[in-house]
């Protein structure tokens, strides 16, 4: 298989991240995710991203070490859990969190949820500045945070978040923060890309259409239409086939009339958490 050449974005602090990579939230750790990991390396993917409270750091690290892909080709993510919050438990749960992945340094840092209730989200991005400063962290960012998290943290923050990874697909499309991410320099991040549990969003007739008349199927017009609105997407996959196909998707291009349709999926609904009254730890 050949393997495609994704796009990259280049970030507000001048480093560049992939526009498509692997997501493994619930990817066991051990065989299936390294499995997954691999696969995705081998059909070209330079974009792993996972998470501290995902507990398959250790999988994702073993991996990339026994991949042949030059660790200077990829980009890792990884997240900080809501427990974790706070300045000296944030820089413990870093080292953790690196030592898990076997890594001498992490690509992209971010803060999973915002967790309003706690109130420790500006003490974390303290910390989180200084493990940038370090050089331990390539680039700093956040998920899950709405509008007003931004502006409260951009209010004090000396360095901008790169990053705001959300749930964000044709159901629920993120037109405010895509917006305000444009007006911040913030690069969108898009968790569920194809409409997470139940796969509701893959049966539509809308999607079926489009995708007959490019040879694609209903996921990788999603992940198209993700890729020309200048979003970063991460789909989850544990299948080979599945990783292998979610790639696909630069040898074709959406044309206005299929944007506008898709767009006219939304709903409104999210399948996830609302970031300001989640508040698990």
């Amino acid at each position: 298989m050949t393997q495609p050449i994704t796009p990259n974005i280049t970030l507000n602090n001048a480093t560049s991240i992939p526009q498509l990579g692997l997501g493994v939230w619930q990817a066991q750790d051990g065989i299936e995710v390294e499995t997954a990991v691999l696969a995705a390396l081998d059909a070209g993917y330079r974009l792993i991203d996972t998470a501290a409270v995902y507990a398959n750091e250790t999988g994702v690290g073993n991996a990339i070490r026994s991949s042949n892909v030059p660790r200077q080709e990829l980009f890792v993510t990884t997240k900080l859990w809501n427990a974790d919050q706070g300045y000296d438990s944030t820089l413990k749960a870093f080292d953790k969190s690196l030592k898990k992945l076997g890594l001498e340094y992490i690509d992209l840092y971010l803060i999973h949820w915002p967790v309003p209730t706690q109130g420790l989200f500006i003490e974390t991005w303290r910390a989180f500045e200084e493990l940038y400063r370090s050089g331990r962290v390539k680039a700093i960012g956040v998920s899950n945070f709405q509008p007003h998290h931004l502006d409260e943290l951009l209010a004090v923050a000396t360095i901008k978040p790169v990053v705001n990874q959300i749930e964000l697909h044709p159901y629920f499309p993120q037109i405010e923060l895509r917006d305000y991410g444009k007006q911040h320099d913030i690069a969108i991040e898009s968790w569920s890309p194809i409409g997470g549990r139940g796969g509701a969003l893959l049966k539509e007739s809308i999607l079926h259409e489009i995708g007959q008349k490019y040879g694609k199927s209903p996921a990788q017009v999603v992940i198209r239409w993700h890729i020309q609105n200048g979003l970063v997407v991460i789909p989850k996959s544990v299948h080979k086939q599945r990783i292998e196909e979610n790639i696909m998707v630069f040898d074709f291009e959406l044309d206005q009339t299929d944007m506008a349709a898709i767009n006219s999926l939304e709903t409104g609904v999210r399948v996830g958490p609302d970031p300001d009254t989640a508040n698990f730890h």
